[in-house]
């Protein structure tokens, strides 16, 4: 897909996004006038050649769906939790970078996940730096910032405001406060993470068939990201084949809103009652402030139509106080974007 932005030159290195996420990678790069953003699924399948006798390794849709019985989600927590999974990651990242011909002469920018791990950070610094990609420059920089500059528009206008930023991943639920780019009061939670959506539709349409039907966590995160939808879900129906021969067919009225809405409400318990008043309490001017302007909600889950709506009209309640809730275009490809115009912004002020 294509995004305008302006005219990059075409002598010196090619500012390069990276989003290295646990569900979803994508890369962001420059085409002709706007940016083109590649996302494939984060996984691995490894698969003995029938004429060779030698393993292979295919990744991404391919491999979830060629493979389920074998594909590896490397990063299920967000940050590669070992060396094998580290090792795993490098070999994906790897066939990310070939595949979509990233070049040497670029500056990379990758955005850092939320999450509390100092050795997996390390790991995922590595991943980025072991490839070809960015021999210029590697730096990385937050999700929930990198996310945020989409939603405030041109001009990295993000990196001068004060705003509170919440990003819905699938691993986990972040936020913080940034004052000029400077991160105050980080906040992460992983329980509260889209991958426990999938969890609750799948146990919500076994209850809802009464039993008759199981689906698996790859067709639950179809449903959540293909049916749900707080403005104007519509039931539909499914068909599984049945042990034994033969095909059921079932209708979904409940078991994807009610995963949604419970999510919502969770989220909102733990910005409210965890996140804020922590804020509150170590930068009291920057909570009040920061009430008063945009709240940029990232991630995932984000793309889900009506949740920002129903995320701000919920806080609000919460609260008892008006805020508004702003959300990027494709929130999925938002951070890689993000981390994009900053990459851009080293290369034009050519600190690199």
């Amino acid at each position: 897909m294509l995004k305008e932005t302006p005219s990059i030159g075409t002598s010196g290195p090619v500012p390069i996004g990276i989003k290295i996420g646990s569900t979803r990678t994508v890369v962001a790069r420059p085409q002709d006038e706007g940016i083109e953003t590649h996302a494939t699924l984060t996984c691995l399948a490894t698969y003995e050649d029938v004429l060779s006798g030698t393993s292979r390794v295919i990744y991404g849709e391919e491999a979830a769906y060629e493979y389920p019985e074998r594909v590896e989600f490397m990063l299920r927590t967000g940050l590669p939790e070992d060396d094998e999974r580290a090792a795993a990651t490098g070999t994906f990242f790897d066939r990310i970078v070939r595949a979509n011909d990233l070049p040497e002469d670029s500056v990379a920018v990758y955005a850092i996940p939320a999450i509390n791990n100092e050795d997996g950070l390390e790991k995922l610094a590595s991943v980025v730096e072991e490839t070809d990609v960015g021999r210029r420059l590697i730096r990385g920089y937050p999700e929930s910032l990198c996310g945020s500059i989409p939603a405030f528009g041109p001009e990295l206008t993000a990196i001068g405001r004060v705003f509170i930023s919440i990003n819905m991943g699938s691993t986990n639920i972040g936020a913080c406060a940034y004052r000029r780019g400077e991160q105050l009061s980080r906040f992460a939670t992983g329980s509260i993470a889209g991958n426990d959506v999938d969890r609750w539709i799948a146990a919500n349409v076994e209850e809802e068939t009464q039993g008759r039907v199981h689906i698996d966590g790859t067709t639950a995160r179809e449903y959540k990201e293909q049916r749900g939808d707080f403005i104007d879900f519509q039931p539909f129906t499914d068909i599984i084949q049945q042990p034994g021969g033969g095909t059921h067919e079932f209708t979904i009225e409940r078991s994807v809103m009610d995963a949604l809405d419970r999510y919502v409400d969770e989220a909102v318990d733990g910005i409210a009652n965890e996140f804020l008043p922590r804020l509150a309490n170590d930068h009291a001017k920057i909570y009040k402030h920061a009430l008063d302007e945009p709240i940029a909600l990232t991630g995932g889950m984000a793309a889900i139509p009506g949740l920002p709506e129903t995320f701000e009209d919920r806080l609000g309640e919460e609260l008892q106080h008006d805020v508004n809730v702003i959300a990027p275009d494709e929130p999925e490809t938002a951070a890689a974007r993000g981390a994009f115009d900053l990459a851009q912004q080293f290369i034009e002020k050519e600190w690199y």
